[in-house]
């Protein structure tokens, strides 16, 4: 029994010894340049400030760019990156494909009641669209807007990807700016 007592003695003194020695070492010192990586937390801040000042004339959405060109009488006025559906690649041809459709379209209503801030409706589907979606038995989806962003994102921020069901989404400051100049009736261009 003496003989488990002194070896207790003898390890609170090494615990006791080396914990103190612990205490008095300074950390690890971070190296600069090897910060953890930043959480991606699917957002992305959005764009500054705005500057439309006259009514939007036509609009041309480069798919393959991201790209929406807003022109108003004196030609290109402002660029806006956008996000699409979800699988943005070809031309939509029914409900729930997760494409954005290609053609010459015009802006059919404006929709201050979004569940994206602010939306612009396009006249999709079109007679062809319908046509060809009668003659394959499927439903050529409609609905397709050009909108800001889901209404319960913080504001200042913005869906990363393309994440749409087949509309065109922009930020909701830009949406404010290209919604007050749009008009029902004005050109929506969108190019593969």
């Amino acid at each position: 029994m003496k003989r488990l007592g002194g070896l207790f003695s003898v390890l609170a003194l090494l615990f006791l010894t080396f914990g103190g020695w612990l205490m008095l070492t300074p950390g690890p010192v971070p190296l600069p340049g090897l910060q953890p990586p930043p959480v991606d937390d699917g957002y992305r801040p959005q764009a500054g400030p705005i500057a439309l000042t006259t009514p939007i004339q036509r609009i041309l959405i480069e798919k393959g760019a991201r790209r929406m060109t807003v022109f108003q009488q004196t030609g290109p006025a402002k660029t806006f990156d956008i996000a699409l559906g979800f699988s943005p690649s070809g031309d939509k041809s029914k409900q729930g494909d997760g494409r954005t459709p290609e053609g010459i379209f015009r802006i059919d209503r404006l929709n201050p009641q979004s569940r994206f801030h602010l939306s612009l409706g396009i006249d999709y589907p079109q007679r062809q669209h319908r046509d060809a979606a009668r003659r394959g038995g499927y439903d050529p989806g409609g609905d397709i807007m050009i909108h800001g962003q889901p209404n319960q994102i913080p504001a200042g921020y913005r869906v990363k990807g393309d994440w749409t069901e087949g509309c065109i989404a922009v930020s909701d400051d830009e949406i404010e700016e290209i919604y007050a100049l749009a008009r029902v009736g004005t050109e929506v261009e969108i190019r593969p």
